[in-house]
């Protein structure tokens, strides 16, 4: 069994789980340990008592601690990224990337560490210097999805430490095996005791006690809306009140326009709505296209689709894994017989895979004939399941693109630079695209949305000291004798 680590320790639980394969059900990853309510209070009560010496230690050490992190992360790229793809079901190259990215964000976040930033800002009164400064949060309670296994983690982990917190990470049950080998690395690095802590096991039982701890000073967590709505209500009414950052998904538009390259906005279609399984809060399901383009734009991503290998995720050439487990591929076929069942023609794929090992094979489904009010365009799926909605002109495109109640990605395939500034400035979403997939972003720039997306500071890059750290002014008088307020006569 693998266990948590906790206090500096790597502990043994009295309950474990194991980790499935998608690929192939036979194939056991491992037994990853289950923390208890007890367990879990006492990696909480560690980093409370780290957090003190953590966050008055030099940007020199944290830095050193970082780069040693991304450093090993990068040199393991492959190793890491197979752990990836094996238990979280998305390609070999698209597991590579991620643990990749990983690596930089580490890294980024080493640099950060030497380039903390204050000010200093005269006062409106004489003799007195005003001082801005940013200080560390305290403990941070990190829940962190499935479907990025590593990547997410990072950019949590990473910003925490470097600005000078300290950390209770819950990884999702789904995936122990990409957050355990991270873990290790992070202590191999030299961490020292209580500063971060890895506690593995069910949301209802760890992500409670996190939620319910008087020492942790803030959460942030990416899911779904459902469970964020549940950890906002709590952060709010627990005493004292916890800082909360909230990630939790997305019904992505992409709008492709008459003016549109036909094979570009295909590319950016497919690469949206079905890489990665379309396990992606970023992925483009509602694809909204123009009149003029809208049959042949259909006919291409039906001969496209055709191309997509889906297969075990470790073998080369496949382009689409398994859904991550059965309940997922439970809701992904749901979703499509709802959409056939409010008028939706399911034009490509949809139907249930078998192949050389057993698995949770979906051929990406195309819906047509599809308006904005059905469910499956309103509702996230979170699988490969895409729709097209048709429109009229732009005007009417957009318009249906924020029509949701969803603001994270929003993207548009066009010619027309009249039309993507346009769409730029008002689609209502915290990231847009032009002539790319909706997924896929860098990892030094903000990430997150609006309306139900995102709740709280931007994640990623230098906007997520926001979160991460509290800022705090100091006035100090410099002048000689004692200080005399002096207002001004009104002669």
């Amino acid at each position: 069994m693998t266990n948590n680590y906790i206090a500096g320790e790597w502990l043994p639980a009295a309950e474990a789980s194991p980790n499935i394969n998608p690929s192939n059900t036979n194939d056991v990853v491992g037994e990853y340990a289950r923390a208890s309510v007890a367990e879990t209070e006492r990696a909480i009560a560690a980093a409370y008592d780290a957090f003190p010496a953590w966050s008055r230690s030099t940007i020199q050490t944290r830095h050193d601690i970082l780069k040693a992190i991304g450093d090993e992360i990068q040199a393991r790229k492959d190793e890491l990224g197979g752990l990836l793809s094996r238990e979280e079901g998305k390609t070999l190259p698209e597991g590579i990337g991620e643990v990749a990215r990983a690596g930089q964000i580490f890294q980024f976040f080493a640099g950060e560490c030497l380039r903390m930033t204050g000010e200093n800002l005269p006062s409106v009164r004489p003799s007195v210097d005003v001082e801005i400064t940013r200080e560390p949060v305290g403990v941070i309670g990190l829940i962190t999805p499935w479907n990025f296994p590593i990547a997410i983690p990072a950019w949590k982990i990473a910003p925490a430490l470097a600005y000078g917190n300290t950390v209770v990470f819950k990884p999702a049950e789904l995936v122990p095996g990409s957050a355990h080998a991270l873990s290790e690395i992070i202590v191999r690095a030299g961490v020292p005791a209580g500063v971060f802590n890895l506690v593995m096991g069910r949301g209802s039982v760890v992500g409670e006690a996190m939620l319910n701890s008087s020492k942790v000073s803030a959460v942030s967590f990416t899911g779904s809306l459902p469970t964020g709505r549940k950890i906002a209500q709590t952060c709010i009414t627990s005493e004292p009140m916890k800082k909360l950052q909230l990630e939790m998904g997305g019904k992505n538009p992409m709008v492709v326009l008459d003016d549109a390259d036909l094979k570009l906005a295909v590319e950016c279609a497919v690469n949206s709505a079905f890489f990665s399984t379309g396990q992606r809060c970023t992925a483009a399901s509602r694809l909204i296209v123009t009149d003029g383009i809208h049959d042949q734009f259909v006919a291409a991503m039906q001969e496209r689709m055709r191309e997509l290998v889906v297969d075990d995720a470790l073998k080369a050439g496949t382009h689409v894994g398994p859904a991550v487990d059965q309940r997922q591929l439970d809701q992904d076929l749901k979703y499509i017989s709802i959409g056939q069942a409010e008028g939706a023609v399911l034009i490509a794929g949809g139907e249930l895979l078998k192949r050389e090992t057993p698995g949770f094979y979906l051929a990406p489904a195309l819906l047509t004939e599809v308006s904005n009010e059905m469910r499956v365009a309103r509702e996230e799926i979170f699988g490969p399941v895409a729709t097209v909605i048709r429109a009229k002109d732009y005007d009417e495109a957009l318009e249906l693109a924020n029509d949701t109640p969803f603001g994270l990605s929003s993207g548009i395939c066009t010619t027309s630079l009249k039309y993507a500034s346009h769409f730029k400035r008002n689609a209502e979403a915290g990231m847009v695209m032009v002539n790319l997939p909706t997924a896929g972003v860098d990892y030094h720039v903000p990430f997150g949305g609006r309306k139900a997306s995102s709740y709280g500071s931007r994640e990623q890059g230098r906007y997520a000291q926001e979160f991460y750290t509290m800022v705090k002014t100091a006035y100090t008088f410099a002048g000689n004798g004692p200080y005399v307020h002096k207002t001004k006569s009104r002669e």
